[in-house]
């Protein structure tokens, strides 16, 4: 068995983190195994079935170690146990996994295991000064003096008796909140804290296996303050896709916070998740794949989008209508796209449309566009819009059309239409052009 113990810093003073901090760090966790239980000061964490998931020891112990640093870890230990992993945590021994667990643990300062703290005087004054010394003392005069609690705890850490623990469960929501170490007054500087908060929310994500769409940051102004500054202020971040990468939502969060004035010192942050959706794997090709690519160009219009404003930066999105005027429209960058998938038209489309269909003369009953038009393919009648009504409400964008592929000696392939039922006014139109 593999196990890391994770211990947060006490105050100066001695305090043990807070509760909070601690559940922080758990939730954080749970994206390596779902084994996951507090014990005292620190985390501790069952890993062995998550390595050759992350890659190995080293580059779990690694992603831990770089990750866990900025949410404020202190020191990680790996051992066969949470108790020897505990123990080697607070003597300041990375690796206990190297040596076998007695070598290891004989040579730590006794004070150590919890257990052994109301009796730490005790068994000073028989001359104890590491575990190694405890464990070598009569187990029955232990028991008598000590109680069965100490023997239980020495054999846990030894791996003579099973562990019992209280695992963590993910919580459903996610809401997280973090005092800042200093009062901040201007808006970009909250990033340093909101990554904190950020690098939890992706943790939780990875273990329900999820995407973000929205999240909202929330900062709290200090009680010194201006009557008219409020309470605090809130940030709603939303993304055109499901996502969990924490660089790309700090630089995405970066964008807006450099648009905002604090109205007051602020003092304290919270994080919560709005919008989560289920996230599809990645394949793990050696070969990039399509959807790779299109991710790369969602990130860069969500980023451009953030610096220039949703509004002045837009991207086309295919709709269900066979009218070609409306068959897309265009949307801000950020929104997300529709799930939905278009099916491909059957019939042939051209490559470029004109802003406004224009109208062609009719010679001896043919459209004429520099020159008689040869119609090679169609019709393809397209009817519809009855539904979609103007801007006045009065009238109506409903066509009636028959399309034909035409061919032009000087202007090539063609799309043109033929209005259908429309008595005198019936003509034909130039509506595309192919390439």
């Amino acid at each position: 068995m593999l196990w890391a113990a994770l211990s947060l810093p006490c105050a100066p003073d001695g305090t043990p983190p807070s509760s909070e901090a601690l559940h922080g760090l758990a939730t954080w966790a749970l994206q390596f195994t779902p084994r996951v239980a507090l014990a005292d000061e620190a985390v501790v964490l069952e890993a062995e079935a998550s390595t050759r998931l992350f890659g190995g020891r080293r580059a779990l112990h690694e992603r831990i170690d770089a990750e866990g640093r900025t949410l404020g870890m202190a020191a990680i230990a790996w051992a066969p146990n949470s108790l020897a992993a505990l123990a080697c945590v607070r003597a300041g021994v990375l690796n206990g996994v190297r040596r076998p667990l007695p070598e290891v643990l004989d040579a730590l300062p006794m004070a150590v295991l919890s257990a052994v703290a109301p009796h730490h005087l005790t068994l000073a004054q028989l001359g104890c000064r590491t575990l190694g010394d405890v464990r070598r003392l009569p187990r029955g005069g232990l028991n008598r003096r000590f109680g069965q609690g100490l023997l239980d705890a020495l054999d846990q850490a030894y791996g003579l008796r099973p562990e019992t623990h209280r695992w963590i469960t993910l919580p459903e929501t996610f809401h997280a909140r973090l005092e800042l170490m200093a009062r901040v007054e201007t808006a970009p500087v909250l990033l340093f804290g909101a990554r904190r908060l950020l690098l939890q929310l992706c943790g939780w994500l990875a273990a329900r296996h999820a995407g973000i769409t929205a999240f909202t940051l929330r900062w709290a102004h200090d009680f010194v303050r201006a009557r008219d500054a409020g309470d605090g202020g809130e940030l709603t971040i939303r993304t055109a896709q499901p996502m969990r990468e924490v660089e790309h939502l700090c630089r995405l969060l970066a964008e807006h916070l450099a648009r905002v004035t604090l109205q007051a010192p602020v003092g304290e942050l919270a994080l919560e998740a709005v919008e989560a959706v289920p996230l599809p794997g990645r394949s793990d090709s050696l070969l990039p794949d399509a959807g790779s690519q299109r991710e790369s160009l969602a990130l860069v219009l969500e980023r451009i989008a953030a610096r220039l404003g949703p509004e002045r930066v837009r991207r086309p999105v295919l709709c269900e209508d066979h009218r070609a005027e409306w068959a897309q429209h265009w949307q801000p960058a950020p929104r997300p796209l529709p799930r939905q998938r278009m099916a491909p038209p059957d019939v042939p489309q051209p490559t470029f449309l004109l802003p406004e269909p224009l109208r062609l003369a009719v010679r001896a009953n043919r459209p004429v566009h520099q020159g008689p038009l040869m119609l090679l393919a169609g019709p393809h009648r397209v009817e519809g819009g009855w539904w979609h009504r103007g801007e006045d409400d009065a009238s109506t964008h409903h066509v009636e059309r028959d399309y034909w592929v035409a061919l032009s000696r000087r202007a090539g392939v063609l799309w043109i239409y033929q209005t259908r039922l429309a008595g005198d006014a019936a003509a034909w139109y130039l509506h595309g052009m192919f390439a």
